[in-house]
């Protein structure tokens, strides 16, 4: 069983139809956002239990429930050819994600966030040694993992090499990249590679990278956390697909 904690991550698992078991909302939390969840619920003939605060206390894994918890089916993670469809669904050329030994699960949801906002069409991340979609991650996403498909692989090098074949240009996020990431364009479909937050892309995914690129910047210090630096290249991707004229 998967927890969702938390007003939004709970409100947009209702609304994209996960597969929920029931709702706990604490007896002492009933406000106009709950009252929404509420009526959601029933509307998906989602059971919703009250229960003491308390117990929500215990269950919860991240610690901010906000006075409700989902309880849902395990995270259904997807494979590369759903990722694949959305972007034609959508008449789009792909833009995955692609993460490398973020152990993180705070930065892994907020990765997934700014993926699905900036118009990703996915996430891979390895199987082992990595972060996986746990209820932290989906607060941390704000309800994101319910709408964007999240992949995992076995070998990330691999799945690298299979993404070019398959015509994707493959850029790697690194503080010593050849280029800035402004200087690059992404109009064919992409593979952004993240690192981990402590020692960036391993070297055998850097060397299945077609370019390193970075992010420009002023301040004394020159790194920036995994997550804040995944937002600003998806950023960039997004503008130059779909504001650059």
């Amino acid at each position: 069983m998967r927890l969702i904690e938390g007003k939004n991550p709970v409100m947009e698992a209702l609304k994209s139809n996960t597969l929920i078991n029931s709702i706990l909302i604490s007896r002492d939390a009933a406000n106009s956002s709950l009252n929404k969840i509420i009526e959601l619920a029933k509307e998906k003939n989602v059971p919703v239990k009250n229960v003491d605060r308390a117990y929500l206390d215990r269950r919860s894994e991240n610690k901010r429930h906000q006075g409700v918890i989902a309880e849902a089916v395990e995270y259904n993670y997807k494979e590369i050819n759903d990722i694949l469809d959305y972007a034609a669904k959508k008449g789009e050329k792909p833009f995955v994600v692609v993460l490398d030994g973020i152990t993180d699960v705070h930065n892994l949801g907020s990765i997934i966030r700014s993926a699905e906002c900036l118009g990703a069409h996915g996430v891979i991340i390895p199987k082992r040694r990595a972060a996986q979609i746990n209820a932290v991650a989906a607060k941390s996403s704000a309800g994101a993992i319910e709408y964007l498909p999240v992949c995992r692989v076995t070998n990330i090098s691999d799945t690298l090499k299979e993404l070019k074949e398959m015509g994707f240009w493959v850029f790697g996020a690194d503080m010593d990249g050849e280029k800035y990431i402004y200087e690059e364009t992404y109009t064919t479909p992409v593979a952004l590679v993240i690192g981990s937050e402590g020692s960036g892309i391993s070297r055998l995914v850097k060397e299945n990278c077609d370019i390193l690129v970075k992010v420009p910047m002023k301040g004394n210090i020159n790194s920036l956390n995994a997550s804040n630096a995944a937002a600003i290249i998806i950023y960039e991707i997004m503008k130059q697909r779909y504001y650059n004229g």
